[in-house]
């Protein structure tokens, strides 16, 4: 352990306790790690996306005027908000690329395909909310140039800017870098950048947005730095490192890679943190020629056509129903087990009641009756002392009815959206609750044993992924999806899922039935409704067979009443 710590680089101003995992709070004990649980609460927020978003977030509310912080958090602060299950890009930052990197420091030679994957997404466009402003003002810069073509994207950005000296000297350095740079730097200081003296000519504000120049990618998510650069940075410096040390030459195919990693180190405060955490940045000068960086041709353009065709496809239920009905697959429900089993809201307390969630009466009164069907299938498989799990919880309307009604069992609500889980959390004090945690994360960032898990209405892949969840744990599971339109294939689950619906149809098939399974609402025409609901069948089918394929009993159930809600179906699972 001693010898461990003595390598670990950490800032001389941190200060910090080394305890054992047994010693952390039962709740982050059941989580992945980086977790944080404040005063010993149970509440806990765990993954390196969202454990580093609350602590800027926390930093901003200590000294709001911290701009070079709070910028961290991108436009409108979604920068890595998005859970790594349904979003490609969280899931590269946050778990591929660190995992690849750990990888190839342990000996593999080949560069990772995550890394390709990344020096791919630097040569994409760059689309951001101001940007028609900024490309007026790079072609005013190009026209005074006497350059009305394309200017090298890279001109100037060898320009160091200083992270010392205060904001003069720092607008000093963005005068020397590329308009793009000038512009993303300035968003990390007190001042802007130095304003035009000059109103724009006619022919710049004339010209149309397809006329402007494109923009330099600068940071890892286009033009400005934000948190991805500051989770990449240290797993790229190790990459970096490394390959220098052992192959130098491949360093050769990763142009724009190099490019950003020098850009970083131009970014006031970068270079101070490295210093202070050991850590020492490479050059690679006779790798950062512009002509090199450009040589790296953009697949962007390909992979976008490659998706309008895939977008293009048309196709109707019918065809695919039928092709399903020839080969003995047809929508069927299997009967509630307790249908006349109602909660008695009159008595419980009032937090208890979905309404507690400001909603209006006619949706607090479905919310009420779609818990009546998932808590009754609940209480039927729970016993005492077991571990319920509601993933996806939102606000918690139904881990805090289960935590109330079932005291000798822990429930823990998982969800990704802090305002919804902390809701959830003020109503479980006014109840009083001590059987309940609270789990802001990715819902694989859950490590804890289980029993069963709940989730209602979850957003279409999740659904797919609680149920392998709990296939993982071997827990009972009770689901009722949601949005099947948004069902697709991820490095999670791929569709079909069950053998039998995968030998009678494609993915693209799979895709009509649930782009169709979401016209269940109640203003469509009674036709287009049930077509909607036996499509919502068979996708559920599907996903029940595939559990039974684990070692299940599956079943798929229409909740009662079904005018409860448009997405009215219920899939219950059972380890055998």
């Amino acid at each position: 352990m001693d010898h461990q710590l003595a390598s670990l680089k950490l800032p001389k101003n941190l200060e910090f306790t080394i305890i054992s995992r047994g010693e952390l709070p039962l709740v982050a004990q059941n989580c992945r790690l980086p977790a944080m649980v404040e005063n010993h609460s149970n509440f806990c927020r765990a993954g390196l996306a969202v454990v580093l978003r609350h602590i800027i977030k926390k930093a901003c509310e200590e000294d709001p005027a911290k701009k070079d912080v709070s910028e961290l958090l991108g436009f409108k602060n979604t920068c890595l908000k998005a859970c790594a299950e349904v979003s490609q890009w969280t899931r590269l930052c946050e778990i591929s690329i660190p995992n690849a990197v750990e990888r190839f420091l342990k000996g593999e030679g080949a560069i990772p395909l995550e890394i390709l994957q990344l020096e791919k997404k630097l040569g994409e466009p760059v689309r951001v909310h101001n940007d028609d402003k900024i490309r007026r003002q790079k072609l005013k810069q190009q026209a005074k140039r006497g350059n009305t073509g394309a200017l090298n994207p890279h001109q100037g950005t060898g320009q160091s800017v200083s992270p010392k000296g205060g904001a003069q000297a720092d607008n000093q350095g963005l005068m020397g870098a590329s308009l793009e740079l000038s512009a993303a730097l300035s968003k990390l200081t007190n001042q802007d950048a130095p304003p035009e003296s000059s109103r724009e000519p006619s022919h710049i504000r004339k010209a149309t947005f397809a006329d402007l120049p494109a923009l330099e990618h600068v940071f890892a998510e286009g033009m400005y730095f934000t948190l991805t650069d500051v989770v990449l940075l240290p797993c790229i410096h190790q990459f970096l490192v490394s390959v220098n040390t052992r192959e130098k030459e491949k360093l050769l195919e990763l142009p724009l890679l190099l490019c950003w990693y020098r850009r970083v180190q131009e970014v006031p405060g970068v270079l101070r943190a490295a210093a202070q955490c050991g850590m020492k940045f490479i050059t690679f000068p006779e790798l950062l020629s512009p002509e090199r960086e450009l040589l790296q041709p953009s697949m962007a353009e390909s992979e976008m056509s490659k998706e309008v065709v895939d977008r293009n496809f048309i196709g109707g239920p019918r065809p695919t129903m039928t092709k399903l009905k020839e080969s003995g697959i047809e929508a069927c429900f299997s009967p509630q087990s307790s249908p006349s089993r109602t909660i008695d809201w009159e008595n419980l307390p009032a937090a208890v009641s979905p309404a507690e969630g400001k909603m209006s009466g006619d949706r607090a009164l479905r919310k009420k009756q779609q818990l009546d069907n998932l808590v009754s299938a609940v209480i039927n498989l729970v016993k005492p002392g077991d571990v319920a799990v509601d993933f996806c919880s939102g606000g918690g309307h139904v881990g805090l009815v289960l935590a109330h009604m079932l005291p000798s069992c822990q429930v823990v609500l998982i969800e990704n959206k802090e305002e919804s889980l902390v809701r959830a959390k003020d109503r479980s004090i006014d109840l009083g609750l001590k059987n309940i945690w609270f789990i802001q994360a990715n819902l694989d960032y859950f490590t804890g044993g289980f029993n069963i898990g709940v989730a209602l209405h979850a957003c279409g892949v999740a659904t797919d992924m609680v149920i392998e969840h709990c296939i993982t744990a071997r827990a009972a599971f009770v689901v009722c999806p949601c949005c099947y339109g948004f069902i697709q294939n991820t490095v999670k689950a791929t569709f079909p899922r069950s053998h039998r619906f995968k030998e009678v149809l494609s993915y693209k098939e799979h895709m009509i039935l649930c782009r169709f399974a979401d016209q269940t609402a109640a203003q469509l025409p009674p036709e287009r409704r049930l077509i909607g609901k036996r499509c919502m069948g068979l996708v559920d089918m599907d996903r029940a067979w595939a559990a039974e394929a684990c070692g299940y009993s599956a079943q798929v159930i229409s909740m009662e009443p079904e005018t409860c809600s448009p997405k009215n179906n219920m899939i219950v699972g059972v380890p055998l």
